[in-house]
């Protein structure tokens, strides 16, 4: 019985919250900073963090 009333509330507050974000749309600011991490380029090269406007 235990079981059952865990796995019937999880299932509620998983319900809950997707019901919640039903209409909501997000959407990014036109003149965002976005932050694009290193990686590594041609050549084993390494390419440093930079911000992207």
């Amino acid at each position: 019985m235990r079981r059952l009333m865990t796995t019937l509330l999880i299932s509620a507050a998983l319900l809950g919250g997707s019901l919640s974000m039903t209409g909501c749309v997000v959407v990014a600011p036109r003149h965002a900073h976005v932050w694009v991490p290193g990686y590594w380029g041609p050549s084993h090269v390494w390419v440093g963090g930079y911000w992207r406007h």
